[in-house]
């Protein structure tokens, strides 16, 4: 292998302590060497379990998503291996292939697997290792924990998944419902101005530094050599081979990125999946907790918070404030430091504890409706504990899609209900406003919004109305409710639709209504969850198929799970419509290839609403005797 581990150093911490760092080098089955550092509590450490992390955005570089410590100052890498060191671990932090100080190509997620597996068993086998590795790690650390799992290493004792670990990313992080999600050309756009090419090549930097991205999404679909990643073609290749590849072929069962594929293989060990309710990966985490609670014996957890991705120190998700409880810091423990460290205590021997709560989900609402001191909605919440996910007191309930926009829990009548009918044109498409939404930046945001367009959503213009304004948004919203509905689970829309084109998109978005307030006199519209569903995948992800003109089909159309109370006086409203851009990419009704094609055609399509081709909206309401 090439380089040579360092010998250890010790680094000054700001509260005055002292953690030892050295550089090593993992050699991989292909001869690939990459690099991490090694922190432990001693120059010379005894054996001891190992703390891995595996990252793209450089192993020395602190994110976001690391949080605050319990005084609110920002965690830095050195102090948090120096906290879990000081907690009996030798914590590992390991630039992935191509990335930082690693040597390869880097290939977004597709290379995780193998080399995390190598890196976990090349630990075990070192000195300093007592043979235990846990994983931790945030998004794209956490896909790379999955996929490491999915080739079962010997040696992997526990796993902390936070916002990721792909269990089919068709379904969840890089597609939807077929439809490709753009933060993925948002995401591969800021860290190609990071990779090797672009910082060791300044004609490379300026080219990507001079793009006009928000320009460019206006120029879509990008093809090689007609995008603003043409100057890092490795960047431009591996996201055109997500986006052109519609089908669920072979292409989207490799390792890495569909756990799905290889739970069995997964190793019996116990895993929490943390994630937050505007987060993309709330299907990924919730289908992980259930699936590897259902196969395995070793115990599973789910926590989920209302931040956007990765903000569990925050307690308000875009213009929405939940309430000084809903960060993670204080409420569920002082800080994330030692909110994993409890849990790594509780679970590295195997110890299966009773009273530690298999969910913990934040119920948003409840608040005052008003307008707090920095300017956002008060829309409030709750922590509550769980022993399932849906929770076992939420009962099923259909809420009925009608004409002049009702959503009622009474089946349509005949002769009165029929359909709805609105244009679905691409060059004009519904603009994404919030959302579980992440790396969007600078062409869009996560988190909930009054669904009211402005200056700052990208695609709105003069004289900035609410979305519901627009003649292609079908909003059904409930009367004022007599009293608080409380919602846990799953969202899913069943619609019958029919349409002009030989294929569209049918988009749904559940809202929370607030009504009129001083500081709202036109009421707030906050978003809570959304989805969305190409046509052609009606019934198989697989084998798409043309819809036939006019004829009527029954779809569903899944939105990621939310918890919610909509308070008395409130309704709950269900949008649907057949674009959300740019946080999908645009259905061009053409039934022709989706990322490819330069034609669009305007589709006039039809939501039925009548007996025997009825629409509904289903949701998980936690029985009235069970609410409180």
């Amino acid at each position: 292998m090439t380089g040579t581990d360092t010998a250890a150093e010790p680094v000054e911490l700001p509260d005055g302590g002292t953690v030892w760092r050295r550089v090593v080098h993992t050699a991989l089955r292909d001869g690939t060497v990459l690099v991490a550092d090694l922190y432990t509590r001693d120059e010379h450490p005894a054996p001891g379990p190992v703390l891995l992390e595996r990252t793209p955005y450089g192993r020395r570089q602190r994110r976001g998503s690391d949080g605050l410590d319990r005084h609110g100052v920002p965690i830095e890498p050195e102090t948090q291996a120096a906290f879990f060191a000081e907690h009996g671990f030798h914590v590992v932090r390991q630039d992935c292939r191509g990335r930082g100080d690693s040597e390869g190509t880097f290939v977004k997620y597709l290379g995780e697997a193998h080399d995390g597996y190598d890196t976990v068993e090349w630990l075990a086998e070192q000195p300093w290792c007592d043979g235990r590795v846990v994983t931790t790690g945030v998004s794209y650390s956490a896909h790379a924990q999955t996929a490491l799992a999915s080739l079962s290493p010997d040696h992997l004792a526990a796993m902390f998944i936070d916002s990721g670990g792909f269990a089919s990313a068709y379904e969840a992080g890089v597609r939807m419902g077929g439809a490709f999600e753009l933060k993925q050309a948002t995401w591969a756009f800021q860290h190609a101005i990071q990779s090797p090419a672009a910082q060791a090549d300044p004609v490379v930097m300026a080219a990507l530094t001079s793009q006009d991205l928000k320009a460019w999404f206006g120029a879509m679909p990008w093809r090689r050599g007609a995008s603003p990643l043409r100057a890092v073609p490795e960047y431009e290749d591996y996201l055109l081979d997500q986006w052109e590849r519609g089908p669920f072929d072979g292409f989207w069962k490799q390792l890495g990125i569909y756990g799905r594929g290889y739970y069995d293989a997964f190793p019996d060990v116990p895993t929490l999946h943390m994630v937050s309710w505007y987060d993309p990966y709330v299907r990924t985490a919730v289908e992980n907790f259930q699936e590897l609670g259902a196969r395995k014996s070793s115990p599973t957890y789910l926590v989920i918070g209302p931040w956007t991705h990765g903000a569990r120190s925050d307690h308000h998700a875009g213009d929405v404030d939940f309430g000084p409880t809903a960060t993670l810091d204080g409420s569920l423990a002082p800080d994330y430091l030692e909110f994993r460290a409890r849990w790594f205590a509780l679970h590295l021997d195997g110890a299966q504890p009773g009273h530690y709560p298999k969910v913990q989900y934040f119920l948003m609402g409840g608040g005052t409706g008003r307008r707090t001191a920095k300017g956002r909605l008060d829309h409030g919440g709750a922590w509550r504990t769980a022993d399932s996910w849906p929770p076992q007191q939420a009962d099923t309930v259909r809420f009925y899609l009608r004409e002049r926009g009702a959503l009622t829990r009474q089946e349509p009548a005949a002769g009165v209900d029929r359909y709805v009918e609105y244009d679905y044109d691409p060059a004009d498409p519904v603009p994404t406003i919030g959302g579980q939404v992440t790396s969007g930046e600078p062409v869009m945001v996560g988190g909930a919004f009054d669904q009211r367009t402005d200056e700052q959503v990208y695609g709105s213009r003069p004289p900035y109305l609410p979305l519901s304004s627009r003649p292609d948004v079908l909003a059904f919203e409930t009367e004022p409710l007599a009293e608080d509905v409380t919602v846990a689970g799953p969202v899913t829309v069943r619609l019958s639709v029919s349409s002009s084109a030989k294929d569209t998109d049918f988009t749904v978005k559940l809202i929370d209504v607030h009504p009129p307030t001083p500081d709202y006199p036109n009421g707030y519209a906050m978003n809570l969850t959304d989805g969305i569903l190409r046509a052609r995948y009606r019934d198989s992800y697989e084998r798409p198929e043309p819809m036939v003109p006019g004829e009527v089909y029954p779809i569903t159309v899944t939105a990621p799970d939310t918890a919610n109370l909509f308070a008395a006086g409130h309704r709950i409203r269900l949008d649907v419509s057949s674009s959300n851009f740019p946080r999908f990419d645009l259905n061009p009704n053409t039934g022709g290839t989706e990322a490819g094609s330069r034609r669009r055609v305007v589709a006039a399509n039809r939501v039925h609403l009548a007996p025997g081709a009825a629409s509904w909206l289903t949701l998980s309401v936690i029985r009235t005797d069970d609410a409180g």
